[in-house]
């Protein structure tokens, strides 16, 4: 299975282990599937981990984020000409289509229907990802 996973899932998943977001970064650790990213998602992935108000611990950051590097998929995308509520969601979205991913997991998913132009990528939450991994 290929996924595209957003940031605050993985901001979830860290902040609380036990729920559907922390489900989805246990399994990614044990490569139940292929996190497909590309450089825009993983500036984001890294700057938002590392910000101090979380206080996660670096070390064990760094070593995810390497984890998806070594593990995921690099995707090259063309821009996508679709326009979302929230334009810094958009690399997500391009990297799901460009990747054929399976889903793109977020807990946004209203950000992800288009003011314009249609995508047909399957966008679930993590509680609906984490069913269908089950």
């Amino acid at each position: 299975m290929r996924i595209v996973v957003d940031t605050n899932v993985l901001v979830s998943g860290v902040l609380n282990p036990h729920g559907p977001p922390g489900r989805i970064v246990e399994a990614m650790l044990a490569r139940m599937f292929v996190v497909l990213c590309d450089d825009r998602i993983m500036s984001e992935y890294r700057l938002v981990l590392l910000r101090p108000v979380f206080r996660f611990e670096t070390t064990e950051m760094e070593a995810m984020l390497d984890h998806i590097e070594r593990t995921g998929e690099n995707i090259i995308c063309a821009p996508a000409g679709l326009i979302l509520p929230d334009p810094t969601d958009l690399p997500f979205l391009e990297v799901a289509i460009a990747g054929h991913a399976d889903a793109l997991v977020t807990g946004n998913l209203k950000h992800f229907k288009p003011k314009r132009g249609h995508h047909g990528v399957t966008v679930l939450s993590p509680a609906q990802f984490v069913r269908q991994l089950a």
